[in-house]
């Protein structure tokens, strides 16, 4: 099976930078789509972005984070990231990775396999 772990949340002020890890184990493929979605106390669980090597590494933002969040893979490492830069106190949330199997998108619906989270708050 699949196993997702994030990593790398906390606690910065308004205009911080934060770099997310999710490390992926057990029978993943290099080409898999990996999503990070967020959810905040009280709201619904909302995509930030995706990325897709096998179709080209094409990516996907929520409009709220283009410019400020970009997502990448390390596929040695079998690690997505998403660094956060000029986060702003809306970002604040718990932050979950996810895998994917087929159709890549910001659509929950397209992921089978999450993570824990790891939670980012902004002040």
């Amino acid at each position: 099976h699949v196993q997702l772990v994030e990593s790398g949340g906390g606690s910065v002020q308004t205009g911080g930078s934060l770099r997310l890890s999710c490390a992926a184990s057990g029978t993943i493929y290099s080409t898999q789509c990996m999503g990070w979605f967020r959810q905040a106390p009280g709201k619904e669980r909302e995509a930030v972005a995706a990325i897709y090597p096998g179709g080209g590494d094409l990516t996907y933002y929520h409009d709220s984070v283009k410019g400020r969040f970009t997502i990448s893979r390390d596929n040695g490492k079998n690690t997505v990231y998403l660094q956060m830069n000029n986060l702003k106190p809306e970002d604040a949330a718990m932050y979950h990775c996810a895998a994917g199997s087929g159709v890549c998108g910001l659509s929950d619906a397209l992921y089978k396999y999450w993570g824990q989270g790891t939670q980012v708050t902004v002040s």
